[in-house]
């Protein structure tokens, strides 16, 4: 059976152009293995070296036990916060002369509280010939006891902070 010249350039033709289409294609396959081939090299591993994949789990772990330092951390800077508000933190000391005939602001009157205005106040009054010092207990800012505007100048900046 002989085939019509024409149609037998035809089927050549198409013969051909599935053939180029095929070199084509095994050479895009081709491109695309060694690209794969190298992104594999890239996470295998190189003798003694880690591979990238258990060098991403090794740092995967030690992030996960950072995590639990830090929570650990943040736990243990909560206790020590709460015990701090019971330490007598806040500190004020006001001095004055307890005497007009006296100089030198010698008197004092410092008041020490914790974060909720609880503590003392201690005051020492300087005269001429004796001294003499009261402690007075504060509870929330204020004391059962009289105080003198000294004693509340002192736990009001003991309060906000301010020395004297």
């Amino acid at each position: 059976m002989s085939l019509d010249p024409t149609l037998r350039d035809v089927l050549v033709l198409a013969a051909l152009v599935v053939g180029l289409l095929a070199v084509a294609l095994a050479v895009a396959a081709l491109l695309k293995l060694r690209t794969m081939r190298r992104d594999l090299t890239l996470l295998a591993a190189d003798g003694d070296a880690p591979s990238f994949v258990e060098a991403v789990a090794r740092k995967t772990e030690e992030v996960r036990a950072l995590r639990i330092e830090v929570d650990d951390l943040a736990a243990l800077l909560a206790r020590t916060r709460t015990e701090l508000a019971d330490a007598l933190r806040h500190v004020s000391v006001v001095r004055y002369d307890a005497f007009g005939d006296m100089g030198g602001r010698l008197s004092f009157s410092a008041a020490m509280l914790d974060d909720g205005g609880d503590g003392l106040v201690l005051t020492a009054i300087h005269g001429r010939s004796e001294t003499r010092s009261y402690i007075k207990g504060v509870k929330g800012g204020s004391s059962e006891a009289s105080l003198s505007p000294e004693e509340l100048q002192a736990i009001s900046y003991a309060l906000k902070g301010v020395s004297s």
